[in-house]
């Protein structure tokens, strides 16, 4: 018998005389204040979730009537156990979190457990889209020589991937050359709705990246967690989550003649993040919205991180049903789809006063013009027409107002390359611009803008210069085939734009070298040079270490800024440059318009092109088919620099040791504000010179070969050596520098003597010496992609706790599933403040006992002289069920407790 205790279950006809059940979310109107179709959408896709699952152990009914009694205005203090119905994962993340998996298996092995007691309770798509590199480009067969080079570099990893997918009934794996995985998931693996033992419900998930909530354009609630929460999702733990608020964002107006997709997340990222949104659902409605296609809401509900909200969620309308028309989801999927959603009162775009929301804000789609964003956050929008001022001004500020610090004369200076490429280089030279990322290349309006833009600008005589590194990655091979079909990919071909790869490239940090003369250049005169890409992050060192400025921007911009080869520059009233008749080219002479997009969108419309490219993933891919992997159920670890039995269960015990007070701790690090999880966890190249490049040449790996950070996540002794690293952290413990600005890069000072060296020896003396540590931060600690080892790092390196001002919501959650705890000062109060220097010692208490979600403790700072103070700080632990995580040592022993007692 299916649990109904709310009497919920009702009969859903789909046609032709088919039958399912479904839980009515109608049925819950006698049990609140008000109906329910009151509540915002979003909320109400959760609540199906809570009341199917609803068994009066891990959900009660007492959580269905807290959710289903949501109110706008009322405090958040109650939790939501959410369980999902599916997850999906890239290969960064997905990797380390199968080496987890495979220890876990170890453990229960050595426990006497049958080791298929640690198998994932739901659906699991791995996605391999992060591992390519832009190492060729201009040439003819860069794909196929990039995809080479990829599965040489990530053969140890691949043997381990397709081990799990034998090892795990529930895992399923999109092997490399088909796509990035949010756009995969949009046009292939979401279905909508799902059927399991007769009942049908909606499709919801949790990705192992910030960006799934793209998926939010289909109606989907999703969003990124860590791999940490996404193992514990695998295994039968409800997510667990604060009641959130739900900020209603009221599209009204059209999009004006030359403003694209990407023009408008730019506007709203800025405007949501102003909102301070974070944390929150923000659902959009309105007459302006149900006017979007639904990959203009995806290139919105992609960047949700970037605003800061949990989800930029988008209600199901006919606009959606046509998109899976378009993208070849089948008559019948369709259909349960429509039957499903019109049943639950869930089908149609809300209008003004439909829905009661926590806040509404109003926005204005004819308000949006050509912009871009840089040049190192996403939220830094720039009217396009003010670009050049703005690079000027910023060039010439200090460093402590996020400027260059470069006098305004060396902007125009050159300065020679002994290359036959390139005669010369300097200051605001475009060097990377690359059409990348599934938020606008899941986008055809997008993309065949760009492309109708370099048609136009060939015909004309315009060419992309030398030093210009050109890439077009797209985030499936559909938008290959569509560009192709409408005569558009052998323009961008001539302008450098040739496909590259398929996979998620410059956006993450791929972007491959420069050519060596330039780098060189760079470093020898401390260049501040630009890099222009479709992407949706922009942080400092992420794109290249080499690239100090990153600017986000539609693809047709990508194009126009490769041709004009320097950032600073009107192109309202700047000329491109010239045409092969003699005369200047502005860029309105190339820009598309409207009807010329629309016209060509006909083409990207074509189901057949969906159903034939995502009908099988293996047939054609060799290099895939031949990697040999083991086979059983537990993994033999080998001896690799790729991937290693992680350290998180050495000693395991099957009783918990709890939490206890921190004493004595010494202070690793003090950052200021927006330290993003790119300066906390490695990511991009690794330096012959930083700890794991030493580590990786002691194994015998030569700098060649050292790959990326994100390929060698499954390794934890490369991870560790990796973390706080990023070549532009800045650590407030070293004095500043004579012009003011701040030492860069991942040092510190050990203390008691205050010597200077990298964090991770400093960190390691600690440990050597027994005695914790301690990281202080400003505002928005942990911004940015969903890493978890952004977390694992700091927990290797011996870190106790975390203290900053605040906190991103995946990366606080991430901390407490590792066991580091997340304290927060008081609002005013802050490192700099209270004069914290680092070379103090520190006691945490309050911690040892019974412990409450957001208690006070207390940190004792012992300076110098001895002299004591006490302050008081809130522990950031949300819910019961993370104190529960939190005396286990973090999630994954939790769980892993649990199953062995059940097993």
């Amino acid at each position: 018998m299916l649990p109904d205790p709310f009497g919920a279950l009702r009969d859903l006809s789909l046609g032709h005389e088919r039958l399912s059940r479904y839980y009515a979310l109608a049925a819950l109107d006698a049990v609140t204040d008000g109906p329910v179709s009151r509540l915002p959408v979003s909320i109400r896709i959760v609540l199906e979730s809570v009341l199917r699952n609803c068994d009066g152990k891990r959900i009660t009914e007492e959580h269905v009537r807290q959710l289903a009694n949501w109110r706008p205005d009322a405090p958040r203090t109650q939790e939501i156990p959410f369980v999902v119905a599916r997850i999906v994962l890239q290969d960064f993340t997905g990797v380390p979190l199968l080496c987890d998996l495979a220890a876990m298996r170890g453990v229960a092995q050595a426990f006497g457990k049958n080791p298929k007691i640690i198998e994932p309770l739901v659906p699991v798509d791995l996605v391999v889209d992060h591992s390519v590199q832009v190492d060729h480009y201009g040439e003819a067969d860069s794909l196929d020589l990039n995809m080479r080079r990829e599965f040489q570099r990530n053969a140890e990893r691949y043997r381990f991937i397709k081990w799990g997918m034998q090892a795990f009934d529930t895992f399923r794996v999109v092997p490399p050359g088909i796509g990035i995985v949010h756009q995969v998931n949009l046009e292939f693996l979401a279905r909508g709705v799902l059927e399991k033992d007769g009942i049908t419900y909606p499709d919801t998930l949790v990705g192992t990246d910030s960006h799934t909530t793209m998926i939010n354009a289909l109606g989907v609630a999703g969003w990124g967690v860590g791999g940490i929460e996404a193992e514990a999702g695998m295994l039968g733990q409800p997510l667990v989550f604060l009641t959130p608020d739900v900020v209603g964002v009221h599209l009204h107006g059209r999009l004006p003649e030359g403003a694209t997709a990407t023009d408008l997340v730019l506007f709203l990222t800025e405007r949501l993040r102003r909102a301070k949104v974070v944390g929150k659902f923000v659902e959009f409605f309105g007459e302006g919205t149900r006017s979007l296609a639904v990959p203009d809401r995806a290139t919105i509900a992609n960047m949700a991180p970037e605003y800061g909200a949990t989800m930029g969620f988008f209600p199901v309308d006919k606009e959606t049903v046509r998109y899976l028309e378009a993208t070849g989801r089948t008559d019948s999927e369709i259909e349960v789809f429509r039957a499903y959603y019109s049943a639950q009162g869930l089908f149609g775009m809300p209008m003004p006063g439909d829905i009661d929301y926590s806040e509404v804000i109003e926005f204005d789609l004819g308000s949006v013009q050509p912009s871009i964003a840089g040049p190192k956050r996403p939220q830094d929008r720039l009217n396009l027409s003010d670009m050049r001022r703005a690079f000027t001004s910023l060039f010439s500020a200090p460093a402590k107002d996020d400027g260059y610090g470069r006098p305004a004369e060396a902007l125009g200076r050159r300065h020679r390359v002994e290359t036959t490429a390139a005669a010369d280089i300097g200051h605001g030279d475009v060097l990377i611009a690359a059409i990348t990322s599934c938020t606008n290349t899941s986008n055809p309006g997008v993309m065949l803008a760009a492309g109708l833009l370099a048609r136009k600008a060939v015909a004309l005589g315009l060419k992309v210069g030398p030093r210009v590194k050109t890439s077009l990655a797209p985030g499936s091979r559909v938008v290959t085939e569509y560009l192709a079909k409408a005569g558009l990919l052998g323009d961008l071909e001539s302008l450098g734009f040739g496909v590259v790869a398929y996979g998620c490239t410059t956006c993450i940090g791929n972007s491959g070298p420069l050519m060596p003369d330039l780098e060189q250049a760079i470093a020898a005169d401390d260049l501040v040079c630009a890099a222009v890409l479709s992407g949706n992050r922009n942080f400092e060192a992420r794109i290249h270490p080499a690239i100090k400025a990153n600017f986000l921007m539609s693809p047709p911009l990508v194009v126009a800024f490769a041709i004009a080869g320097r950032i600073a520059i009107d192109m309202t009233q700047e000329p491109l440059g010239t045409g092969k008749d003699g005369k200047p080219v502005m860029l309105k002479d190339i820009w598309p318009s409207g009807r010329e997009v629309a016209d060509a969108l006909l083409v990207a419309t074509d189901p057949e092109l969906y159903r034939r490219l995502y009908s099988d993933f293996v047939h054609g891919n060799p290099l895939w088919n031949d990697i040999p992997t083991q086979t059983g159920p537990a993994y033999a670890w080998e001896t690799s620099t790729y991937i290693a039995e992680p350290p998180f269960f050495e000693r395991f015990s099957p009783q918990p040791a709890g939490v206890g007070d921190i004493i004595g701790a010494r202070a690793l690090a003090i950052f200021g504000d927006s330290v993003t999880t790119d300066h906390i966890s490695p990511a991009g190249s690794i330096a012959v010179s930083s700890p794991a490049g030493q580590y990786l040449l002691a194994h015998g790996v030569a700098a060649g070969d050292f790959n990326s950070y994100g390929a060698r996540r499954g390794n934890h002794e490369v991870m560790m050596r990796g973390t706080f690293a990023n070549v532009r952290i800045r650590n407030l413990m070293l004095p500043a520098k004579v012009d003011g600005s701040r030492v860069e890069g991942g040092l510190t000072l050990h203390q008691p003597e205050g010597s200077e060296m990298p964090i991770f020896d400093a960190a390691s003396r600690y440990q050597e010496a027994g005695i914790p540590s301690i990281v202080f931060a400003g505002t928005e600690y942990g911004t940015g992609s969903s890493r978890d080892w952004a977390a694992k790092g700091p927990k290797l390196l011996g870190v106790r706790a975390v203290v900053a001002q605040s906190f991103e919501r995946i990366h606080r959650s991430n901390l407490v599933g590792m066991g580091v705890l997340p304290l927060q000062f008081r609002d005013g109060e802050s490192a700099a403040s209270l004069g914290i220097a680092g070379d103090e010692e520190f006691h945490v208490r309050g911690l040892s006992g019974v412990l409450r979600p957001r208690q006070e403790v207390v940190l004792e700072i012992v300076n110098r002289q001895g002299r004591s103070r006490a302050i008081s700080l809130q522990l950031r632990v949300d819910t019961a069920i993370e104190l529960d995580y939190l005396s286990h040592g973090g999630i994954l022993p939790y769980v892993l407790r649990d199953l062995l007692a059940a097993g």
